[in-house]
This record gives C-alpha cells, sequence and structure tokens, in this order.
C-alpha cells in the first residue's frame, strides 16, 4: 500500500473518531416531557401541505404548538379539534394574529399522512354534526339530559363553520407517534374515548426555543381559546426578549 492510500484512511479513520460519538448522540436524541422554563425538545416532521417543519428553525418567533385529540372512535373523529382549527383561522383572518404576535401556529397529529387528509376533508362533515347538536328538532321542547347537551354545545361552540376551511396553518404528521409519544401525550382512551389518540395540549415557545406555556387537557372542552392565550402571549414576548 502506497503512502498516499495510508495517509487516506488515516485522515478517513481520525474524521470517524471525530464525528462518530455526535452522531450516535443525534441518533439516541429521544424527546422527553419538558418543564415550563427549559428547551423545547428539538423536531422535525412533514407536513400536510407539503413542507418539513424544524421547531428549531422557527428560532426568532414565537410558537404556538397545539396537538388535537385527533379520534374520539376509531372511526370517529374529534369534533373540537376540527372547530379548534377553524377558530383559528377565523381570528387570524381577521386579526393577523401571526404577524401582530411575531407568531407561528403548528397543529400535531400523530397519525399517517393518509390519516391526516381524512382528518382535512372531514371538516364539513364535523362542522355539521356540531349545529345538529346545537340546533335539534324541536329545539324549544328539548328537555333534561338533551337540552343541557344543546346549551353546553351553544357555548362551547359559538361560531357557525360550513364547507371546507382554509389550511393557513401547518398541520404536523407525527407518523408513529414518535413526538407525542415522547410528550406523554399520546393515548389509547381518554375522557371517555378510545384512540389511539392524544391528550390535548397547547405549548408556547418564545423566540428563544425556551417552553413558556403548556396546558394538558382534563376534558374534551376545557381547552383555552385564543381569547385567554392572547394574554398569554404577551408575558411569552416579554420573556423571550429578558433573556
Amino acid at each position: 500500500m502506497d503512502r498516499n492510500w495510508k495517509g487516506l484512511y488515516l485522515y478517513l479513520f481520525l474524521i470517524a473518531v471525530i464525528l462518530l460519538p455526535s452522531l450516535v448522540l443525534a441518533q439516541n436524541d429521544e424527546i422527553e416531557p419538558v418543564t415550563v422554563g427549559h428547551p423545547m425538545p428539538d423536531f422535525t416532521l412533514p407536513t400536510y401541505q407539503g413542507k418539513d417543519i424544524t421547531i428549531s428553525q422557527l428560532k426568532g418567533k414565537n410558537i404556538l404548538v397545539i396537538f388535537p385529540r385527533g379520534k374520539f372512535q376509531p372511526d370517529v373523529w374529534c369534533r373540537m379539534c376540527a372547530y379548534q382549527y377553524a377558530d383559528l383561522v377565523d381570528i387570524e383572518k381577521e386579526k393577523q394574529i401571526r404577524k401582530k404576535h411575531n407568531l407561528e401556529i403548528l397543529f400535531v397529529l400523530p397519525y399517517s399522512k393518509e390519516m391526516v387528509e381524512d382528518w382535512v376533508d372531514k371538516f364539513p362533515k364535523k362542522f355539521a354534526e356540531i349545529e345538529a347538536w346545537k340546533n335539534p328538532p324541536n329545539a324549544d321542547k328539548v328537555t333534561g339530559g338533551r337540552k343541557e347537551w344543546m346549551e353546553e354545545t351553544r357555548r362551547v361552540f359559538p361560531k357557525k363553520f360550513e364547507g371546507k376551511i382554509q389550511m393557513l396553518f401547518p398541520i404536523l404528521i407525527d407518523d408513529g407517534a414518535k413526538v407525542s409519544k415522547g410528550l406523554r401525550l399520546f393515548t389509547p382512551n381518554w375522557n371517555n374515548g378510545r384512540g389511539p389518540m392524544n391528550i390535548p395540549a397547547l405549548y408556547i415557545i418564545d423566540k428563544n426555543g425556551i417552553l413558556r406555556f403548556k396546558y394538558i387537557s382534563q376534558v374534551t372542552f376545557d381547552r383555552p381559546g385564543f381569547d385567554y392565550l392572547s394574554k398569554v402571549i404577551p408575558c411569552v414576548e416579554y420573556w423571550g426578549r429578558s433573556n
């Protein structure tokens, strides 16, 4: 073996020794639950809209990450999740909240690309079901539990949405639920439903990548709306500037 080949092999060996620890670390870098005040775990996921999104590449912006429930039953999608997306689209069109708060809004679903496409396609059906709850036949004569449900859904779903909704916010495809499982959100059963599904959750990350707000739901209808979050986000902006 001539001297040039020996030199090349030695060079490649040294490169391997230097890089191998970092490569192993990257391969074994697991998503774990994060405490408020600590850096948000980094991850990259493809989106329904066709692009990949990496959390760390969004530094410089505040990020609202929403984990919808997804499935209520194996063949039934959560209606609240569709309403939540449509409501934020409506607010964005009216108030331009992303520009106002230097904000990116992401939805993460723990399903395959095909299932996420089905989630979007079923929006019109879910909106129709919500309206049927709010306005049953002979609504003025409804009593008992049916009346309570009617009044509850009217309170929780005050807006009326019909047809397709513009997909303004990236919908991240967590196929295999690696991120959702790592954050301990993925579950087979939750709040009288059978999934698999995520426990609904909200994370707000400041422009430096630090988690500043985390909300994990206890029941389907307890998710904070944007009227509340709009009071939290300025605090997140302030904390981001102070670091």
